[in-house]
């Protein structure tokens, strides 16, 4: 029968057990992960079956590593993300926690856009670090996410964007994330990529300031538009912009883009 080793196709007997497996390919490892959920007791594999073995604290080579980070995935999600691409127009609170999750679960091209540079008051909730102070947060940033996955590629823009660039920039993707600060850049934005790339879904985000009212938080849709947030809560005096509560925005638009990106494929994964 069939089935995937460390990604890579692999015929064994019909009775061939996980620990057989262990102990023919790899018997050092100790970590057996089994179709993305870590196992430790044996089992008679069946056809299909993907199976991961690790050795903790093992560097591996370049050609293993992209399976090993994907090993704890739904079976079949990274083969179908690595060939998606994903615009993100702003990386502050928002937009730098999509681009490193989105990077995390293997986006095979994630394409930055921002002018601003990292400064002190960012790293509240933003993905820096106090040594990137005063770097473009498209250098910053593309430096990070290579540091977790050398596999996505990034194109990075120090641009601030508008009518004319957006299509330009953002015109081989199959979703834009807005992550952009201003009310009148968000209409902007929503507006340019419903009128010059029609086939293109947009992620937003609105409402996420403050704390508390986990429950509040939600996604609307409206055609190819999405909407993360609750919708109400706007940054202002007395109500800041904090960690938990962006972050929790920003994997609700992440996760909205891997749910959009695998339908596309076909997956059946919603």
């Amino acid at each position: 029968m069939h089935i995937l080793l460390n990604e890579r196709s692999l015929e064994v007997s019909d009775e061939t057990t996980l620990h057989a497996l262990r102990s023919d390919h790899k018997p050092e490892a100790d970590v057996m992960i089994l179709n993305g959920f870590p196992v430790e007791d044996d089992r008679v594999l069946s056809p299909g079956d993907a199976v991961v073995l690790i050795r903790r604290g093992e560097v591996p080579g370049r050609d293993e590593l992209e399976a090993l980070m994907a090993a704890r995935h739904s079976p079949g999600v990274h083969s179908r993300l690595v060939r998606s691409a994903v615009g993100i127009a702003g990386l502050g609170g928002l937009g730098s926690a999509v681009a490193l999750a989105l990077a995390r679960v293997g986006v095979g091209r994630l394409v930055l856009a921002d002018f601003d540079v990292v400064e002190p008051s960012n790293l509240n909730r933003q993905q820096y670090f106090v040594d990137q102070i005063g770097k473009p947060k498209v250098v910053a940033l593309s430096e990070t996410l290579a540091r977790v996955n050398p596999f996505s590629r990034i194109d990075a823009h120090r641009i601030r964007l508008n009518e004319r660039s957006i299509p330009e920039v953002f015109r081989d993707v199959q979703v834009v994330v807005e992550a952009l600060d201003r009310a009148e850049e968000k209409a902007m934005l929503i507006e340019a990529v419903h009128e010059t790339l029609p086939e293109v879904a947009i992620v937003a985000a609105s409402g996420v300031a403050g704390y508390g009212e986990n429950n509040a938080i939600h996604t609307r849709r409206s055609g190819r538009l999405f909407i993360c947030g609750d919708e109400k809560t706007e940054a202002r005096p007395g109500v800041g912009l904090m960690a938990p509560r962006v972050g929790a925005v920003a994997h609700l638009q992440a996760n909205q883009v891997m749910e959009i990106l695998l339908a596309a494929a076909g997956t059946g994964e919603t």
